[in-house]
This record gives C-alpha cells, sequence and structure tokens, in this order.
C-alpha cells in the first residue's frame, strides 16, 4: 500500500470518526491527488483552526481560487463552521478532510471532475 493509499484511509476515518459522514472515497482521493506533495509534510498537511492568516490563505487560495467561489461573509462563515464541526479542542485538523468538507458544503466536486484517481495525476485546466 502506497503512502498516499494509507492517508486516504486515515482521512476517510477522521471524517467518520470525528465528524460522523461516511466519506465519497472517490471524491476524497481526488482532493487528496489534488493537494499534492502538501499532504506528506506535517506543516502542509494540516490547518490551524486560530491561525488568522491560514484561514485567509484557505479561503483566498482554496475556496476562491480553486472552487471559484466569490468573496463574502459566507466563506468565512463556511470555513468556522467546518472547523467547528471537526472539534475545536482536535488540534489536528488534516487539509484534505477540511478541502472535502468545503468543497461538499459549497457543492463543488465538479472542480475535481478531471482528476485522474488511477495515475495519480492532479487536476487538469480547462481549455
Amino acid at each position: 500500500m502506497s503512502k498516499r493509499e494509507e492517508l486516504i484511509i486515515k482521512y476517510a476515518a477522521e471524517l467518520k470518526e470525528k465528524i460522523g459522514e461516511v466519506p465519497d472515497i472517490d471524491f476524497l482521493k481526488k482532493v487528496v491527488i489534488g493537494l499534492g506533495p502538501s499532504i506528506y509534510n506535517s506543516e502542509s498537511s494540516t490547518i490551524s483552526g486560530i491561525d488568522k492568516s491560514e484561514l485567509e490563505t484557505v479561503k483566498n487560495n482554496f475556496l476562491i481560487k480553486k472552487l471559484g467561489l466569490i468573496d463574502g461573509p459566507e466563506l468565512n462563515n463556511a470555513i468556522k463552521s467546518i472547523l467547528n464541526k471537526y472539534g475545536e479542542s482536535n488540534r489536528t485538523k488534516y487539509r484534505a478532510v477540511v478541502y472535502y468538507l468545503l468543497a461538499k458544503h459549497f457543492g463543488k466536486e465538479e472542480v475535481y471532475s478531471q482528476v485522474n484517481t488511477q495515475k495519480g495525476t492532479g487536476p487538469r485546466k480547462k481549455e
């Protein structure tokens, strides 16, 4: 089993145990692949729920740039809601799990429709 497959299993367990949600494994794989090598780095694979600059990065780089959402209070509210759902006392919030939940929350799964889960390549740009 590859390291990525091990992490996908770990993230699926997080979703089930800490969020109470049965994960869509195919979609979770696509989110993980989209994150690239950052999932292997302990610093970049997690999100601090109290670091305002990190939360701004999630909003700007993921919600606005990746998912194509328009900035507004609903983005901050969604991030806060997801992090609360994940558990305020839970210090380790995996980026893949948070991104999975945010994409689901906003119904933006189609952003990952081009991700090839077989070869491990990231999303392809539309032409």
